[in-house]
């Protein structure tokens, strides 16, 4: 199936016999903008065709249990409940089958992405998850992959969400490897409403609220309906001090020999938790806002400045005087989102509609983070500007002792080599804060009319995205400057300036660091600063497709969709001139300007085999097939293809299976962005290496140059790693499309004898060969160091990591490669039951699980296939949510159980629970040999195992008429009504993220007025 001749009998085929997937996912999930107008009057006309499908987008509707492809729906109605301004936060809390990906409570650490509100489908990645508004592919709000921003979508304008598993791309296009998430827009809603909603935090932070004004009409004797929709939602984030939890310091470790949990104290010991309480636990950082001096094991006196008050009782005493830096780490950030659309229907005549829709949305997000810690030995790397060529990396560099702001008393302590070493929080700089600032545009307009007789309908549109994302990044430091400021000299008249002549031309303030406050606005103003990046992305799109029936059989119509897409995706990536030339805290980033196009043709086809049959009440065929050329020459065309079926052998009883190929090109960003700067942590592999280590990994080590070369100077070298996590992104261009095969099996009953019952059990396979990803720094760095391939040029992965003069790694490229396999396997389970109490109202009962049997990475290591299973690793393996609604005329209550299964949160490979199996093997060797250094009960692992979650949520609401014409809806609720925050988590402010990230229980209420 992979050669071109195969996939052009594959398109002769679909072309004839194939295209109604688009038939029946568009039946499922709203494509079109169709109001009650052509289309109720071609109803009409046609409505003694039973047998006819009538392609109507927001007209016909399934649900979960009567298609061939696992469906799972949100309604306006259920996202009301929940009292939550984030569409995908609610989301994410009612479809188990999706997680967060990028949200306020997990983007702190993030640059560009703070402010974004996207979801993951199967845990295979945003950029796997197609995210689509009425069915059309939009502008992505991210340059880094294909990723839609939820929080660019009026709120109000949001009548259901849609979520199809199971591999989409046959009929969406690449991108659609794990499903689609299809945001479906009102279309009929007649008059005007205003409503107001806030919501906070019991124990006070995460305050937010929304405001939604939506109006929709129709005009010329009902040939047109236009509806307008402008929602502004503020969420005002939670920070530090608002949780005593986040306070909490801990530096948490395994004592081997006493085989504890321990905890760092203030004296710097590790101490059995066992043996003192969280109020002994210490972990500061030696960056305090005045700044601390000579701290040297070759010093013997340290000093720091308690404010203004110089001190020499450092030493030893950091975790007693140092500053607790996660005070400056928001557990929420804050963002603001404003955004309007415009939809618009208009009837030419019966059998011709125009239609158009608009859509702004402004957001911004404000990141507070610390001042910039620095010390005389950070560096940061430079670059050529014009060619992007590495050249020096820059420190700081120490104080000479000669610098006349130096106090006397560390002179007079005899500093070693006469230099002064430092580490100071330049607080006088400004925090380094984060703005991004985003704007999105995305338009569309068309014509939909018949053919032969109304018998077919067709659909010409063209569609036009633009997404600019303004990022200023301020207080960062110019290590250039800092270096220049700090070798200053006094002159006879006692002015204090900087010794470089050039400098001083250029404006150089000499820079005195001595004390809290010591540093002046001009000084400040020297060394600051605040570099921009500007993206924009756009997209073009044109679309066409005529759908209708072929012909009869004795089961049905055979309906098909004939179609073609063109899309136009251009990136380009503005910097300010340091971001480019590198030299300041902060990642470098060049600029960069590229643009794909891709043409697609696509059928659909649905078949009805069997029809009131014995032991086929029906039995249907589905198939679809999408081809694509992209513009890119390395890029193979690409084919997705689809067959599933749906059999009810008998009433109320179904069984369904779909098999989906789906091929995802890379995007922009993974082909062609040059390496762009990024930070994440990772241990060197080798730290503590020396002429005669024999840790794993160390004899390849002493082959690298620069540390041979530090050994052959000095025999008693010994590297201390002191990187600095500096791992820049890059594109790679020989990346290939990944192909993807998902198999989803399922049954679905709906039994007479249980009335208004509902249940459909789907298994997915999703498997993806060739997977674009990255590999992470720890496998790179074992890829080079670790395995049977000589270290050199000949590894690649050796290319990709850089030392500077003193054997410390300063660069980690991940790229983007084609690893062998992604996969993800599981079971869906979908229940409700409808109960009608009669005068008592009604009872819905509503529930949706998901478990994860495989989630796992292969790629192709020196060895050979190297596989990290994260399966029930670093977040739950089980996954659900039950509701119970009562309602009772315009009287609703719901109570919503969340639940999550227990998972661990590091693989077994991860250094510290490596190191702490290995210290139980070790232990159990003692007590198998009876040595008096056996530990009978070793205490298991601490913050590893976490076991199931519940979380209850209580909404409810009534609606009133105030008159003849307008109503009043009063809604309200406690979310986490018990204040579950999950077990102590070693992650932002002790949290984890998926039990709410410390927001804990939280009040909301809600005010609709319509008319």
């Amino acid at each position: 199936m992979n050669t071109l001749s195969t996939r052009k009998c594959l398109l002769v085929i679909a072309i004839t016999a194939s295209f109604s997937q688009q038939v029946i996912a568009q039946e499922n999930i709203d494509v079109g903008p169709q109001t009650n107008t052509t289309l109720a009057k071609k109803v009409a006309k046609t409505k003694e065709k039973v047998e006819k499908i009538v392609i109507t987008g927001s007209r016909l509707r399934r649900d979960s249990f009567s298609v061939p492809t696992p469906l799972v729906v949100m309604t306006r109605e259920d996202i009301a409940d929940t009292g939550v301004g984030s569409l995908a936060d609610i989301l994410v809390d009612g479809i188990p089958s999706l997680t967060e990906d990028i949200s306020n409570t997990n983007s702190q650490s993030l640059v560009s992405g703070t402010g974004l509100s996207t979801v993951n489908l199967r845990g295979l990645g945003a950029s796997r998850t197609l995210t689509l508004i009425d069915g059309r592919r939009v502008v992505s709000n991210s340059y880094s992959g294909n990723k839609v921003s939820l929080s660019t979508i009026p709120s109000g304008m949001v009548q259901r969400v849609e979520v199809i598993t199971g591999g989409a791309s046959a009929t969406y296009g690449a991108d659609a490897v794990s499903g689609v998430v299809n945001i479906i827009t009102q279309t009929d809603k007649e008059g005007f409403s205003l409503s107001g909603r806030t919501g906070e935090s019991f124990e006070g932070g995460a305050k937010e609220f929304t405001i939604d004004m939506d109006y929709g009409t129709s005009f010329d004797d009902d040939k047109g309906y236009v509806f307008v929709s402008s929602s502004w939602d503020r969420e005002f984030g939670l920070s530090y001090s608002d949780r005593k939890r986040a306070q909490l310091e801990d530096v948490h470790g395994y004592d081997s020999s006493l085989m504890c949990n321990t905890m760092q104290n203030a004296d710097g010991d590790d101490v059995c938790m066992r043996d003192q309480t969280p109020a002994d636990w210490a972990s500061k950082s030696d960056g305090t806002l005045g700044g601390v001096f000579l701290e040297s094991s070759n010093n013997d006196t340290q000093f720091w400045y308690d404010g203004q008050t110089l001190r020499d009782d450092w030493k030893g005493n950091e975790e007693r005087y140092g500053i607790n830096s996660n005070e400056y780490v928001a557990l929420k950030i804050p963002n603001d989102k404003f955004s309007t659309a415009v939809k618009l229907n208009y009837d030419i005549n019966d059998s011709l509609t125009a239609y158009a829709q608009v859509q702004l949305s402004l957001t911004s997000s404000f990141n507070n983070k610390s001042p910039e810690d620095d010390y005389e030995s950070a560096y940061v790397p430079t670059f050529d500007a014009e060619t992007g060529d590495a050249l020096d990396d820059i420190r700081p560099g120490y104080i000479p002792i000669d610098n006349p702001y130096v106090p006397q008393e560390m002179i007079d302590t005899n500093p070693y080599k006469d230099r002064i070493y430092w580490d100071r929080r330049f607080g006088e700089v400004g925090n380094i804060t984060t703005e991004n600032n985003r704007t999105t545009l995305r338009t569309w307009a068309g014509l939909q009319g018949t053919a032969f007789n109304d018998e077919w309908e067709w659909d010409m549109s063209v569609g036009f995205g633009k997404f600019h994302q303004e990022q200023h990044r301020n207080n960062e430091l110019n290590i250039v400057k800092v270096n220049q400021a700090l070798q200053a000299e006094q002159l006879e008249d006692g002015t204090i300036q900087c010794k470089d002549e050039q400098a001083r031309a250029d404006g150089c303030v000499a820079l005195n660091i001595f004390g809290e406050g010591s540093i002046t606005p001009e000084m400040a103003d020297w060394i600051r600063s605040s570099p921009t990046i500007n993206t924009y992305i756009e997209q073009y799109n044109l679309l066409g497709y005529m759908t209708g029936d072929l012909f009869k059989l004795p089961a049905g119509n055979v309906s098909a969709v004939f179609g073609g897409e063109y899309r136009k995706d251009t990136v380009d990536l503005q910097t300010s001139e340091e971001l480019k030339v590198g030299g300041i805290t902060w990642n470098t980033i060049p600029e960069f300007n590229e643009s794909m196009d891709v043409f697609e043709i696509f059928s659909e086809f649905s078949i009805p085999l069997l029809r009131e049959v014995t032991f086929a009440k029906s039995l249907s065929v589905e198939t679809s097939l999408r081809l694509a050329q992209y513009s890119v020459d390395s890029l193979d065309n690409v084919a997705s293809y689809k067959l599933g079926f749906m059999w009810i052998p008998v009433e109320g009883y179904g069984i369904r299976a779909n098999y989906s190929r789906s091929q995802r090109a890379p995007s922009i960003s993974d082909l062609y962005s040059p390496p762009r700067g990024d930070f994440d942590s990772f241990d060197d592999i080798c730290e503590g290496v020396t002429a005669t280590s024999t840790e794993v990994g160390h004899a390849n080590c002493r082959l690298d140059p620069t540390l041979a070369t530090l050994i052959s100077e000095d025999e008693a070298f010994e590297l201390a790693d002191e990187n600095n996590s500096y791992s820049p992104n890059a594109g790679n261009s020989n990346v290939n499309v990944e192909t993807s095969d998902s198999y989803t099996f399922g049954i679905t009953m709906a039994p007479d004898f249980l009335i208004g019952f509902n249940l459909a059990i789907d298994y997915y396979d999703i498997s993806i060969e060739d997977a674009l990803g990255e590999i992470p720094n720890e496998e790179i760095l074992e890829q080079c160091y670790n395995s049977s391939l000589s270290y050199g040029t000949d590894n690649a992965f050796c290319n990709d990591i850089t030392r500077n003069s003193e054997g410390q790694i300063t660069k980690i490229i991940q790229r983007v490669y084609n690893l062998n396999e992604e996969s993800a396997r599981g079971v869906d389970i979908t229940f409700s039951q409808k109960i009608d109490l009669n005068d008592y109202g009604s009872l819905t009962l509503k529930g949706d699980f998901n478990h994860v049997i495989e989630q796992s990475t292969t790629y192709e290591g020196n060895d050979g296939l190297e596989t990290l299973n994260y399966a029930g690793y670093y977040t739950s393996q089980d996954k659900g949510s039950v509701s119970l609604r009562w309602k009772l005329d315009e009287l609703s209550v719901r109570w919503k159980v969340k639940y999550l299964g227990g998972f661990k949160d590091e693989l077994e490979t991860d250094e510290d629970v490596s190191d702490y199996l290995d210290a139980v093997a070790d232990n159990k060797v003692l007590c198998n040999t009876g040595d008096s250094g056996c530990i009978e009960n070793p205490e298991p692992l601490y913050f590893q195992n976490y076991g199931t979650y519940l979380r209850h949520d209580i909404s409810a609401s009534y609606s009133m008429k105030m008159d003849k014409n307008s109503r009043l809806k009063i809604s309200g609720g406690i979310n986490n009504i018990f204040d579950n925050n999950g077990l102590f988590h070693k992650s932002t402010g002790n949290y984890y993220s998926g039990y709410g990230g410390g927001v804990g229980r939280f009040g909301f209420i809600k005010a609709e007025y319509s008319f």
